[in-house]
């Protein structure tokens, strides 16, 4: 266990797509300062980078990992076709889906190798939040089978199919909790939050959306607003928002400007844990 100035700190991860690639570089950050989370909570890409950090991947090789694969234009496309649903009765549509991917199928393919197949195996203790779709409500992951909770975590609705397990078919946790630092209260002294759903700044495109850009921006106007009433009504102890909020859900080959995003926010990140030792300190020489 790393300790910042004595106190211990969990981290969450939240859901944004793409832009979800600056919880990397956040990761980096924290490895550079000698912090490591005592508990994880991810949801949708939070919860993709949340498994592989908690796994025991440093940020820098996560990094390495990802531009790798988008670096290598051939193997993007296999692997991607690897991932592509295959068919399956009543699949929503008796028409094959052009971009439905089929989660687990998905993760294999992109995942750094030795990826565990329990929660139980991995090296800092992980939740992963999915929407239970049947039942209209959150679930939360813990124990057990690791790839299909994070398969139905990532599951955008139209681009990933409803993963399906022993309990039900689940779809993007993003739809319900998009920042779960809710539930690491309790698991440490601080809890940082890495909000990637972009709510904040104002969209620069001209003219109409298109159908497909309508679905997928809607979905981030939800979690949008899902995660700033959150945060109003308890924030985390430090909150980290990089500066993504231009990326859609699917921009991966502008990776390098999200990791930039996302490495801006390292003195943010230093400051915020700062204080919030800092509080910790003054409340405890009041007690």
């Amino acid at each position: 266990m790393s300790l910042y100035r004595g106190k211990t700190v969990a981290l969450a991860l939240g859901g944004g797509g793409a832009r979800g690639l600056a919880h990397i570089s956040v990761l980096q950050a924290l490895d550079d300062m000698g912090v490591r989370p005592v508990a994880i909570a991810g949801a949708s890409i939070g919860a993709i980078i949340g498994a592989a950090y908690a796994a025991g991947h440093t940020g820098a090789e996560l990094r390495a990992h990802t531009q790798a694969m988008l670096q290598n234009r051939i193997g993007l496309a296999r692997r991607l076709l690897h991932a592509r649903a295959r068919g399956r009765k009543r699949l929503l549509s008796r028409v094959a889906h052009p971009l439905l991917f089929d989660g687990e199928r998905f993760l294999q393919a992109f995942w750094p190798e030795g990826m565990p197949e329990r929660f139980e195996d991995l090296r800092i203790p992980l939740q992963v939040v999915a929407t239970d779709f049947r039942r209209r409500v959150e679930a939360v992951f813990a124990t057990g089978p690791l790839r299909p909770a994070v398969a139905g975590s990532m599951a955008i609705p139209g681009i990933v199919r409803a993963a399906q397990s022993d309990h039900g078919y689940f779809v993007d946790g993003g739809l319900v909790n998009p920042l779960p630092y809710d539930h690491l209260w309790g698991l440490a002294d601080i809890v940082i939050a890495v909000d990637v759903s972009g709510n904040f700044g104002v969209e620069t495109g001209k003219g109409p959306p298109s159908a497909f850009e309508t679905m997928i921006v809607a979905s981030q106007i939800m979690m949008n607003a899902i995660s700033s009433r959150m945060i109003a009504e308890r924030p985390p102890d430090v909150l980290i928002r990089p500066e993504v909020h231009q990326y859609l859900a699917l921009d991966l080959f502008k990776a390098s400007r999200i990791f930039t995003a996302g490495d801006a926010c390292g003195d943010t990140l230093r400051h915020g844990l700062a204080q919030a030792a800092l509080r910790l300190e003054a409340r405890s020489r009041i007690v």
